[in-house]
């Protein structure tokens, strides 16, 4: 049981509360986990690939010297944070001003908002910018056009885009490739590690996702562990996936996960959209003997207390709430709790174990757990 201790810290507060949450961003991590941690939540931070700039790479300064070298036709920005990086290494080197005026001169096109909206904190604006966000349109309506002897340059959004750029140059296009930055491995592979593990045992409740190469590299993290299919089945059934928009998503629906998304690709609105679909679908109200409860995540919130869970106890209530007064054998409960364990699968032990285990957690509101001699355990729903 936490509650309030005189001079010491507040219990958290918020719709959140009891729900833990993954984050596998690396670039604005802090600024999504202090939204989360605001609303309640227990988060855990596992970035699953980390930016790494190149403003000091020659890779860069080469290609912003190709792009100042002549005119440019078109120009291509597919993400915001990689504009502004070209724009602010650019600045560094004193050619700033020169590279934005060559881009005033050329057909700019978006990739998204976010980039339309670098484009125009530089003065500039797009030409084009497609609905979807998906770099193939973008391929696409430069296609329509005639690309002989038309000079490109294309900035690349963290990993190299070859077939994007042989299109452009199987049609007569002279391509600049402009590489701001790169997606790396993570700084804390551990963490991820864990993370993967914590998801498949269902002890994190939601995984908010920024960027579909990040979803990648977590689930190429899971795949060396050996775990791949684990971490689908979870996110399929029990670990609510929220991404911040369908390009996002792509390599979730591919493997056959549903998704959500806010209308509008902000941190912000991942947010609430995480906030409505776990307390509308993934909280619990249990009308019991003892009196109503809430299961949120691994907290029960009654009589104005909130009652903390282990993980194990947390899921086996879980498992009993959805079918309050029915009788749930403890083979059942096996399957039902333990299904993501790796290693030898524990025993009925175990299931007598967790039981004791929420009993005690539940304190006053314990005998709402019932045994059923000889068939199993039962959620004493209020007659």
């Amino acid at each position: 049981m936490r509650t309030a201790i005189p001079g010491g810290p507040r219990p958290p507060e918020g719709p959140l509360v009891g729900f833990t949450v993954g984050v596998t961003a690396d670039r604005r991590r802090e600024e999504l986990t202090a939204l989360l941690d605001r609303r309640g939540a227990t988060v855990v931070a596992a970035p699953a690939m980390r930016i790494v700039p190149l403003s000091d790479d020659t890779l860069l300064y080469k290609a912003t010297e190709a792009c100042l070298a002549g005119p440019l036709d078109y120009v291509v920005a597919t993400t915001g944070v990689g504009w502004r990086g070209w724009m602010s290494a650019a600045e560094g080197w004193g050619t700033g001003a020169r590279l934005v005026r060559v881009c005033q001169d050329a057909v700019l096109v978006s990739r998204g908002p976010k980039a339309a909206g670098a484009l125009r904190a530089c003065g500039l604006r797009e030409a084009y910018a497609p609905e979807s966000e998906a770099l193939h349109d973008v391929l696409s309506w430069l296609l329509e056009r005639d690309l002989r002897g038309r000079r490109i340059a294309v900035q690349e959004h963290g990993a190299a885009l070859p077939e994007f750029s042989a299109a452009l140059r199987e049609r007569g296009a002279d391509v600049v490739t402009v590489p701001v930055y790169r997606w790396g491995p993570p700084e804390d592979p551990e963490a991820v590690r864990r993370l993967v593990e914590q998801t498949v045992r269902r002890e994190v409740h939601a995984l908010p996702f920024t960027s579909a190469p990040a979803i990648e590299a977590f689930l190429a993290v899971a795949g060396s562990a050996g775990r791949r299919a684990d971490v689908l089945d979870a996110l399929r059934h029990d670990v609510l996936p929220v991404c911040i928009g369908p390009i996002c998503a792509r390599p979730l629906l591919n493997a056959g996960v549903p998704c959500v998304w806010p209308e509008r690709g902000r941190l912000g609105g991942l947010v609430r959209t995480l906030v409505r679909e776990l307390t509308v679908h993934r909280r619990r109200e249990i009308a019991t003997a003892a009196g109503p409860l809430v299961l949120q995540g691994t907290a029960v919130l009654a009589g104005g207390t909130t009652l903390w869970l282990p993980p194990l106890p947390a899921a086996v209530l879980r498992a009993l709430a959805e079918r309050p007064g029915a009788v749930l054998s403890r083979a059942e409960l096996l399957r039902k709790v333990w299904s993501g364990s790796s290693g030898r699968q524990p025993d009925e032990h175990a299931v007598e174990a967790a039981v004791a285990r929420l009993r005690t957690a539940l304190g006053p509101y314990g005998q709402v757990v019932g045994t059923v001699t000889k068939r199993g355990y039962r959620l004493a729903a209020a007659q």
